[in-house]
């Protein structure tokens, strides 16, 4: 179709939705706890109304899951056949029903208070069924079926195309990829999981680029990092706080599409059948106009509202039903090694010599938070806090947020998503980006301090 056989109706049906996309994901609001975006502040307004339910509710949701697992796996593969969307759903393989039912166990026991304390403790279960699940429901509705307007409505072929240019040669990944991290930045890490694994899945990334994104660009939000920096008693240094994140998690995603395990990951698509993305501007076009009449011809396709709302609610109910068990069943786990047993302890002494080298303060109690936050961003900043040295305090805190991959929230939305990355990965991965990111956050410490 040329450039000037569009409708006003065909422009608007871009602009409007896309628009909208925008302000839901990506545009910064200010509340009284800062910076956020209207998806979080929607996400709260509902946390703050079902505060009371939302423990009880994610339990159920947690074992009708695992009940309607074990249910497809005895039916064997032709289990919900006549719904295929519940057939990927439930019918899944050995090792994630036994996941499902070991988190369906832990929900149980920690909202019933049953079993040994370090199950349903506030450090553990509670903090899982009690905090961070409550977040996750509220997200997820709100994300999920507001997603589509980011991803049906041309937005992400029109960024795409205008940002192919930097992100191609700089983290070898689709210029539409920006638009993820963008929404991880602003808002919050599992939108930009979210967003990744649907791309993956509907073939506009292949399994290396999924990998890359997910965990390397679904970033910690600015509102969380402040959330870091005040519980290290460092709230008044911010900005030159959140430029040093910047700046260690740019030479991150510099580095590791370029490393394995990332780099090993196959170029290839989810469906064979796939051709991904075309990235080539035709003679006659430049960036701008050919991203918008790919824009333009993609909003085009959508003209059922049932069909959005749709989409929307199955995404919901993937990530609900998906996502939410992996979750309680590796965070629970995670936790109580790093609340009841020295194990991170023990993992981070390999530290010592090398934060001692590097002329960090209280090296021994710094190494303690090296690898624990492997398991919860949150705990390196707690375990931190009560370091002497504001240097070490700020490392630790920056650090903490440059290592993303944390098994209570990204790592496990990761694992629990259709993007191609295990659990040797994520491990090999925090790894790396730990290595990565520390000798660059302690010279800028050094020059701050």
């Amino acid at each position: 179709m040329g450039k000037n056989a569009y409708t006003i109706g065909d422009r608007l049906r871009f602009i409007i939705p896309s628009l909208l996309g925008v302000f839901m994901f990506i545009t910064p609001v200010s509340t009284e706890d800062g910076m956020t975006i209207p998806i979080a502040v929607l996400a709260n307004w509902l946390q703050d109304w079902l505060s009371g339910e939302l423990s009880a509710i994610m339990m159920v949701i947690i074992v009708l899951t695992a009940v309607l697992t074990v249910f497809a796996r005895i039916m064997g593969p032709n289990a919900f056949a006549r719904t295929p969307f519940f057939h990927k759903l439930f019918y899944e393989s050995l090792f994630w029903t036994i996941t499902r039912v070991a988190a369906a166990i832990f929900a149980v026991m920690v909202y019933f208070q049953l079993g040994p304390e370090a199950i349903y403790g506030p450090d553990t279960g509670g903090k899982l069924l009690g905090s961070l699940l409550h977040t996750l429901f509220a997200v997820f509705l709100f994300a999920g079926l507001f997603l589509p307007l980011l991803m049906n409505y041309g937005l992400l072929d029109f960024f795409g195309t205008l940002m192919t240019k930097i992100m191609r040669p700089l983290f070898k990944l689709p210029g539409r990829s920006s638009i993820d991290a963008l929404a991880s930045w602003v808002g919050d890490g599992t939108i930009g999981v979210l967003m990744t694994s649907k791309q993956y899945e509907d073939g506009h990334y292949t399994k290396r680029e999924a990998a890359v994104i997910g965990t390397t660009f679904s970033l910690v939000s600015i509102t969380f990092t402040l959330v870091v920096i005040s519980e290290v008693g460092l709230g008044h240094m911010f900005v030159p706080f959140y430029l040093t994140v910047i700046a260690a998690g740019f030479v991150a995603a510099l580095i590791m599409p370029r490393i394995p395990p990332l780099s090993w990951k196959d170029d290839t698509y989810i469906n064979t059948s796939s051709t991904g993305i075309n990235e080539q501007i035709p003679e006659g076009y430049n960036s701008l106009t050919f991203g918008y009449k790919k824009a333009v011809d993609r909003a085009r396709q959508e003209t059922s509202i049932y069909q959005f709302f749709k989409q929307g609610s199955q995404n919901v109910l993937d990530m609900w039903m998906g996502v939410a068990p992996i979750v309680m069943a590796f965070g629970m786990i995670a936790l109580v090694l790093a609340e009841y047993t020295p194990v991170f302890s023990w993992l981070g002494m390999p530290f010592i010599p090398l934060l001692e080298l590097m002329q960090v303060p209280y090296a021994k109690e710094a190494s303690e938070t090296m690898l624990v936050g492997f398991t919860d961003m949150f705990l390196p900043a707690v375990i931190g806090a009560s370091i002497k040295a504001e240097i070490t305090r700020f490392i630790v805190g920056a650090l903490s947020v440059t290592q993303l991959v944390y098994l209570s929230e990204v790592g496990g939305l990761l694992l629990g998503s259709k993007v191609p990355v295990s659990m040797k990965d994520l491990v090999i991965i925090f790894l790396l980006r730990t290595l990565i990111t520390l000798p660059i956050i302690t010279l800028i410490a050094h020059m701050i301090f």
